[in-house]
């Protein structure tokens, strides 16, 4: 072969256009890749964030009523010490403890409201 043929040679119309479809088949299909990557990262940010929310409502409850019950226990122990005599002291420690179970079934209740709420907005789709 010549030096002539080589520099002439030339692909083929058909090899040419079904290379060039394959290209731009590859470009497109790695351009939909990147936007569906993309928005499964922004989906997962949105996600986080929730969960974030949800635990940061969670602690903040947990804490508010961890605060509650021990003021409620050294109003207790106060009052303990205020007493006149048993019989007092007996009565004081039934309020207490018949005030702590209401409390403590209150704060269940609450509580699991709003784990429940944190869970739903964790799954709850996002438009």
């Amino acid at each position: 072969m010549s030096d002539n043929g080589r520099d002439h040679f030339e692909i083929p119309k058909e090899m040419r256009s079904m290379a060039e479809a394959n290209f731009e088949q590859a470009r497109k299909a790695f351009e939909q890749f990147v936007s569906n990557a993309q928005a499964t990262a922004g989906r997962i940010e949105e996600r986080n964030a929730s969960v974030q929310a949800g635990a940061r409502d969670i602690s903040a409850k947990a804490l508010a009523y961890a605060e509650k019950n021990v003021q409620s226990s050294l109003d207790y122990a106060q009052s303990l010490l205020n007493a006149k005599d048993l019989s007092e002291m007996m009565r004081l420690h039934g309020e207490y403890v018949q005030g702590q179970m209401r409390a403590l079934a209150e704060q269940a209740s609450e509580m699991g409201q709003i784990v429940s709420r944190a869970a739903m907005d964790a799954v709850k789709p996002k438009n």
